[in-house]
């Protein structure tokens, strides 16, 4: 072993014993411990008679195997050091001085992978180890005080694993085979069960036992469990056996709103699972006053509507008058998903929008106007006279683009719009000017119309190009392919 690594190892080895006394306190507040889910009926398991024998087993096992941890401290630096253009160098030479700043995160992830390594043994199908069970158990409790870093991603798969009692470290389950793949079977025709999961009633007792530990903890643990139910949504199977919708439903009403934050984000799979409970809880959420959660549920607003269809009209029609100008934001920017359920509506909160005090409110209906003109060419609710008559430099830019292109496929609607406007006095010259530049005849025929009456002008007819299949006999002068390319099509603007 090299000096440098010797030194490292020396420092995150003192630093891992200090935080496995702590994490293993902190995770025998609650006592007595849950059952081990895997026993073996020759060996039954003894409870510890108390939290200091297990310190003392941690420990002992800590310095007993130090191959272990020499194991997981490669497999920590390996994870975690940046990339290096020689692959032949020693990390901990060339990192040492980087290790060494950052030896808290290595000995965090060397707890974790330590649960991880103990809570396997435990969980051997062939000879369980339930010492290990005590201490793994006690450790992930201890282990799970922050809502960030490890806790979340290894944490929420230790849980995983003790619902299921399965050994951690693998994926439980496993995609079908594909054509790809050796052991695809194209003419497989009962039902595969690689992708299912199936939980152990004394694993999910203890799984619950871990929630609940969360739950009775302080912020930061309740917001910690919430990424982990966050996460265990994803397995249906896993959502009736720990109880996760009611744990959901006191979530919801949490003293903290930064706790019924991280609900409104579990909403869209809440609803996947059971309709009328997800409708429930999202109706709990938007009844809080808080603006952290009126913010979120602003932000899942569309998940809700392409699940809750209906449901959600009302919801949407008290954001758009609330005081909050992120909860505006967001609402006005889901009006859109109206019109995939009653066209008329979405159109009429398009109106009432127009005239909205707030600039990025009306700026969030610029994307629904190319619908709305296929819905209604006539405009007769007059948005798009509102809009530009509104003078916002965003809006009238977007408007601008649109108008054109209505100039170019459908001049009799585009010129009510310009009649309407002109007739009112309102500045077009914005409109004119891009005109102008890309086909100048076009624009004095519209202005001649405006200014003088006769004959509206018409959809302009572009000759089509036939190719002969032969090559020309001469090609034709840049100079001129660059001015059709800038009169006809606006390219080069």
């Amino acid at each position: 072993m090299s000096k440098s690594k010797s030194a490292i190892s020396a420092t995150a080895f003192e630093r891992v014993a200090t935080g496995l006394v702590e994490a293993l306190e902190r995770g025998t507040e609650a006592w007595p411990l849950p059952t081990p889910p895997v026993q073996d009926p020759d060996f039954p398991a003894v409870q510890p008679i108390s939290p200091h024998e297990l310190f003392e087993a941690g420990l002992g096992l800590l310095n007993i195997d130090r191959g272990m941890f020499e194991h997981h401290l490669n497999t920590v630096v390996d994870t975690i050091v940046p990339y290096r253009m020689n692959l032949t160098d020693d990390p901990f030479e060339v990192h040492g001085r980087w290790l060494t700043k950052r030896m808290d995160d290595v000995a965090d992830r060397l707890l974790f992978c330590i649960a991880t390594d103990w809570l396997a043994q435990a969980f051997d199908p062939h000879a369980p180890n339930t010492d290990r069970w005590w201490l793994s158990i006690a450790l992930l409790n201890g282990l799970s005080t922050k809502p960030y870093g490890q806790p979340v991603h290894q944490g929420y798969h230790l849980v995983e694993s003790i619902a299921l009692a399965e050994r951690p470290g693998t994926w439980h389950t496993s995609p079908e085979p594909g054509p790809q793949q050796m052991d695809w079977n194209p003419h497989a025709v009962l039902p595969r069960l690689s992708s299912s999961l199936v939980v152990h009633d004394q694993g999910v007792v203890a799984a619950r036992w871990m929630l609940e530990r969360l739950e009775n903890g302080g912020d930061d643990r309740r917001l910690l469990l919430m990424e982990w139910v966050r996460l265990l949504l994803e397995r249906p199977s896993l959502v009736e056996p720990l109880q996760l919708q009611p744990m959901l439903l006191r979530r919801a009403l949490d003293p903290n709103p930064e706790v019924a934050t991280k609900v409104a984000f579990c909403l869209a799979k809440a609803i996947e699972a059971d309709r009328d409970f997800g409708h429930e809880l999202a109706m709990t959420l938007h009844g809080r006053e808080d603006v952290l959660v009126q913010r979120a549920m602003a932000d899942v607003l569309t998940r809700l509507f392409r699940r809750l269809g209906d449901a959600v009209v009302p919801l949407l029609d008290d954001m758009l008058a609330s005081d909050d100008e992120s909860v505006l934001a967001a609402a006005s920017a889901t009006v859109g998903d109206l019109k995939f359920l009653d066209m008329e509506a979405w159109a009429d909160r398009l109106k009432s929008l127009t005239s909205h005090p707030l600039s990025v409110v009306r700026r969030n209906l610029i994307p629904n106007l190319r619908e709305y003109v296929e819905h209604d060419p006539a405009d007769e609710r007059g948005i798009l006279h509102d809009l530009w008559k509104d003078g916002d430099e965003v809006v009238r830019t977007r408007l601008r683009e649109l108008l054109l292109r209505m100039e170019e496929v459908a001049p009799d609607s585009f010129a009510k719009r310009i009649q309407a406007l002109h007739n009112e006095g309102v500045d077009l010259e914005p409109l004119w000017e891009p005109l102008r530049l890309r086909r100048p005849e076009r624009c004095d025929e519209w202005l001649a119309w405006l200014r003088d009456g006769g004959q509206q002008p018409t959809v302009q007819e572009r000759p089509v190009h036939t190719s002969t299949g032969e090559a020309p006999d001469s090609l034709p002068n840049v100079d001129d392919a660059l001015d059709v390319l800038d009169q006809e099509l606006g390219f080069l603007d």
